[in-house]
């Protein structure tokens, strides 16, 4: 088949897409498929040309490995749906609502889905008092890797209230959403689908960074982070960790393979999971958690790459991304 593969883009993530659409690329070629990479641009203005690009590559299936706005947060989905094309991970609706933290929450929770507190607030009034007591997290409702992410602790330099001259998020975004920041370990859970569109968790993976915590450096730099897999957890805990994952993918309607993110706090139990965030358009990069998870499973990259693209190809859509 003529696979397109779609990376770059403008987000604070391209590089990241980049790495994932080389190794998706050589993998879709060494599975037999005719292979175009195209890099949507680096700025916006580069989107204008990108429906035409796109469309000059005929492609059977596009493997979209972008990450961040715009394309995990529906719009390039509606684009490629208004071309008539297929294409993997996610649709329009499913991709908008997980990629904005807060309305992730509006829908999972009342679903069983447990998630932490936490209110939006403006950067600007973070200079006159804290949204919530200390320690608690700042983080960008629409970004993904960790970016723009601020722990506030009584003995953070940020000051007490934030100062206007201390580098953070609140520089960068009008808005954040403020969370109680939970103790403990750093988990996720892949969710990929199976031929017959069935949810199926993978594994749970303990994240360890050497250094801070889980961060965008911590995520890409060879030799920052340690993964434990399966995670060295109770078995309750274990089990939650993929039913929750399960459901989150379920309920929002991801399509293909989805990647959920968890922080654990033992002294808690079962009661201290709680479900982060849900990506729609997970890492393909050497260092990524989906391919190890896969490979834990027994299977390749090249064989989840497969996977992914088989499902992009079977059956209709609807427009929350669930088959039809």
């Amino acid at each position: 088949m003529r696979v397109t593969v779609l990376m770059g883009g403008w987000s604070a993530e391209r590089e990241v897409s980049l790495v994932s659409g080389k190794g998706i690329a050589e993998a879709a070629r060494t599975l037999g498929h005719s292979v175009t990479e195209l890099d949507m641009g680096a700025t916006a203005a580069d989107g204008a040309s990108f429906p035409a690009r796109l469309a000059a590559t005929k492609p059977d299936v596009v493997f979209n490995a972008l990450h961040g706005t715009p394309g995990e947060d529906g719009t390039v989905q509606g684009c490629m749906d208004l071309m008539g094309l297929r294409y993997t991970h996610s649709g329009v609706t499913t991709s908008a609502i997980a990629i904005d933290k807060e309305l992730t929450k509006k829908i999972l929770v009342p679903a069983g889905v447990r998630m932490p507190g936490g209110r939006i607030v403006t950067s600007e009034s973070l200079h006159e008092g804290d949204p919530l007591p200390r320690p608690y997290v700042l983080k960008p409702v629409n970004e993904g890797s960790s970016v723009g992410v601020a722990i506030v602790t009584d003995s953070s330099n940020y000051g007490n209230p934030i100062s206007r001259t201390a580098p953070g998020p609140w520089a960068d975004y009008p808005e954040l959403l403020a969370e109680p920041f939970i103790a403990g370990l750093e988990l996720t859970v892949a969710v990929l689908e199976g031929e017959t569109g069935t949810a199926e968790p993978l594994a749970v993976t303990e994240l360890k960074p050497l250094s801070g915590f889980y961060n965008y450096e911590a995520k890409y730099t060879d030799g920052k982070t340690v993964h434990v897999c399966p995670a060295e957890i109770p078995a309750e805990v274990t089990a939650m960790a993929l039913e929750q994952a399960a459901l989150a993918h379920r309920v929002l309607g991801c399509r293909g393979v989805s990647r959920a993110d968890f922080r654990y706090d033992p002294a808690q139990g079962k009661d201290g999971l709680y479900l982060l965030e849900v990506n729609t358009q997970p890492g393909m990069t050497p260092l990524s958690l989906v391919p190890e998870q896969a490979k834990a499973r027994g299977l390749s990259y090249e064989a989840l790459v497969g996977r992914l693209i088989a499902r992009a190809l079977v059956g209709e859509f609807s427009e929350t991304g669930a088959l039809a």
